[in-house]
Formats: structure tokens, C-alpha cells, sequence
């Protein structure tokens, strides 16, 4: 185990600076492009985790989430309206706000360091009362924006679901069920990623029942509301690579996405946020129904998923729908795997 002076040497930085990444008083997203692209290999040289290093890009993300609403600048965009965040944004984000560690890192060992060094990035109640007092401003001013404003608004909204304040719950509760007639429309329509958002904040505040709304008449027998969701999904487990700044891509998306990999995003989902079961159940239903192959792309994976999906069949208490995806689900996994 290297001392901080030990890092800094090795980094090329003086001591002071690489005490200042570690505790945040510097932040990374502050330096230039060739330096960042320096500790990115001097790291990995040095034996650092690459699935760890592959997080510095969402870390670098949420900061500047964060950043820019706890200290906003006057005519500057906000970062939720210039791209969709994807699953690990959203999980360093949650990271620093209720402490939630992201399933890439929860089985790491953590190292005890000596000197002024975080043991997590969470943000003092302060700074967290006043980032979702201003992302619920923000929010609001972007409903007021048209469709300038649809993408911004909707992932403000998402967020603000994270807080669990008994007065902040509330104003989330009431806003969101300003966007439940959404998801009552049937299929596609421009407003289809916003019902989508409201339906999952809904179920992190414990309603279900919007999710399974949203399934029923937003999204199945639907084609292209089935490709906007598989295309969404997609994006949010890395199939899709090329960071999307708007909504549009999930109704005109790249076709060349990785499917395997978003089974396998689908089958970790599945497991780590059974709240979501439902929509993930679906969404493997519609991947392997138009996608037979897969099984046989990762027969692994294939044999995981069919342990998973008959353990969940054996349970009561999931929705017909969902029970009888599953049985599909299943037998597409135990035809193809070999």
C-alpha cells in the first residue's frame, strides 16, 4: 500500500494536489484533458482496477451534476439537459447523496488510508438540502421550457426522487402524479421517456402500480415503444457507447448496440433492483423473443438467468403478466443453450 507522498511521487504531482483529489478539494473534472489522460494510464500502470478506472468518466459526470446545482451559474445549461446520464451517473450520483455504494464497487475491499481521506463521497446534510432545493427549482422552470425543457425536467424529476424528506416527498409526490396521465397513453408519443421516469421515481417512493401501468399500456404490443425501451435500456447498461443528448435516440436509436451485453445488464437488474422486476421481466421477454440466438451467444449467462428465472417463477406474489413472460423467458433459455 503506497502513502499519499508515495502516490503523489508516482503520479508526478505534488503532495498538496494529490491530497486534494482524494478528499475532492480539487476536483478531477477541473483538469485538462491531457492530464486526466496521464493518471488514467499511470494508474493502470501502477495496478489499478480497470473496471475502476472505467468509473472515473460517470464519477467526473455526477460531480459536475452536483457542482452545477448546488452552485449554479447564470446562463450557463445545466448538465442534465445536455446529455442523458446514464446506469453508473446515476449511481455515483446516488453514491453522494444517501451514501448507496454502486454495485461496481460494493464487493471491493475498501483500504484504510491514513491523512484527510473520505471514506465515502457523501455530501453533509446541508449541501443536500440545498442541492434538491435547487433541482426542484430547476425542475419546475424547465416544465415552463416546452419541449426545450423535456429532458431536463425529466431527469431533474428522476432525481429528486432520491430525497426522502417527509416535505420533499411530498412536493415529488405531487409532482410526479402532474405527469401520471402519461402514463395512461397507450404506445409511442413524444412524452413517451417522461411517463417511463415518472413510472420508476413513482416505484423508489413506493408505488408499483404505475410501473405496472406503464408496462400494460405504454409500452407492450407496442413496436416502437418496445424499440424505444430496448434502445433506452441499452444505453443505461454500456450496449450503447456514444453518449446520446437527448431523448430522440430511443425512438430513432443506433442499431448497432451490443444485445449480449444488455442481457447481461438485464440479468444483473434483474437481481440487484427487484422493485423493477416487472420492467425488466418484460424487457428480457421482448430481447429474447426477437433476439432467439442470445443464449447461445453466452451459454454462462444463459444458464445464470434460467437459474434466476425458475427460482422467481417458483414464488407467488408476481403479476400474471410478468409470470407468464418468465415462462417464456425460460423456455427461450433452455431451448438455446447449446
Amino acid at each position: 500500500m503506497r502513502t499519499q507522498a508515495g502516490m503523489a511521487e508516482a503520479m508526478g504531482v505534488d503532495l498538496a494536489t494529490w491530497q486534494g483529489w482524494e478528499t475532492g478539494r480539487r476536483p478531477l473534472a477541473n483538469v485538462k484533458a491531457g492530464v486526466l489522460l496521464d493518471i488514467r494510464r499511470r494508474l493502470l500502470a501502477l495496478g489499478a482496477d480497470p473496471g475502476v478506472l472505467h468509473l472515473l468518466d460517470p464519477a467526473m459526470d455526477a460531480d459536475r451534476v452536483i457542482t452545477s446545482t448546488i452552485h449554479p451559474e447564470v446562463n450557463v445549461r445545466h448538465p442534465l439537459a445536455s446529455w442523458v446520464h446514464t446506469r453508473d451517473t446515476a449511481h455515483m450520483i446516488a453514491w453522494a447523496l444517501n451514501g448507496t455504494v454502486p454495485p461496481a464497487l460494493a464487493r471491493r475491499a475498501v483500504t484504510g488510508r491514513r491523512g484527510p481521506v473520505a471514506k465515502a463521497p457523501l455530501l453533509s446534510a446541508p449541501d443536500r438540502s440545498v442541492f434538491f432545493a435547487h433541482l426542484r427549482e430547476v425542475a419546475e422552470s424547465a416544465l415552463h421550457a416546452g419541449g426545450d425543457g423535456l429532458l431536463l425536467h425529466r431527469q431533474c424529476l428522476y432525481l429528486c426522487s432520491y430525497d426522502q424528506g417527509s416535505g420533499a416527498t411530498s412536493w415529488v409526490v405531487h409532482a410526479l402524479h402532474g405527469s401520471r396521465d402519461l402514463i395512461s397513453v397507450r404506445g409511442w408519443t413524444p412524452h413517451w421517456a417522461t411517463a417511463r421516469s415518472t413510472a420508476a421515481a413513482l416505484v423508489r417512493l413506493g408505488d408499483h402500480q404505475p410501473l405496472l401501468d406503464f408496462i400494460e399500456r405504454g409500452l407492450a404490443g407496442d413496436d416502437y415503444a418496445e424499440i424505444a425501451n430496448l434502445n433506452y435500456l441499452a444505453y443505461w447498461f454500456g450496449s450503447i457507447r456514444e453518449a446520446q443528448t437527448d431523448d430522440t435516440f430511443m425512438r430513432h436509436g443506433p442499431t448497432n448496440w451490443e444485445p449480449v451485453r444488455l442481457l447481461r445488464g438485464l440479468a444483473t437488474g434483474l437481481h440487484q433492483a427487484s422493485a423493477y422486476m416487472d420492467l425488466y421481466v418484460h424487457s428480457l421477454w421482448a430481447l429474447l423473443t426477437t433476439n432467439r440466438w442470445l443464449p447461445l451467444a453466452d451459454p454462462v449467462l444463459a444458464d445464470g438467468l434460467a437459474t434466476q428465472t425458475a427460482r422467481l417463477l417458483d414464488h407467488d406474489g408476481i403479476s400474471l403478466r410478468a409470470r407468464r413472460e418468465l415462462s417464456v423467458v425460460h423456455y427461450v433459455l433452455r431451448e438455446n443453450r447449446t
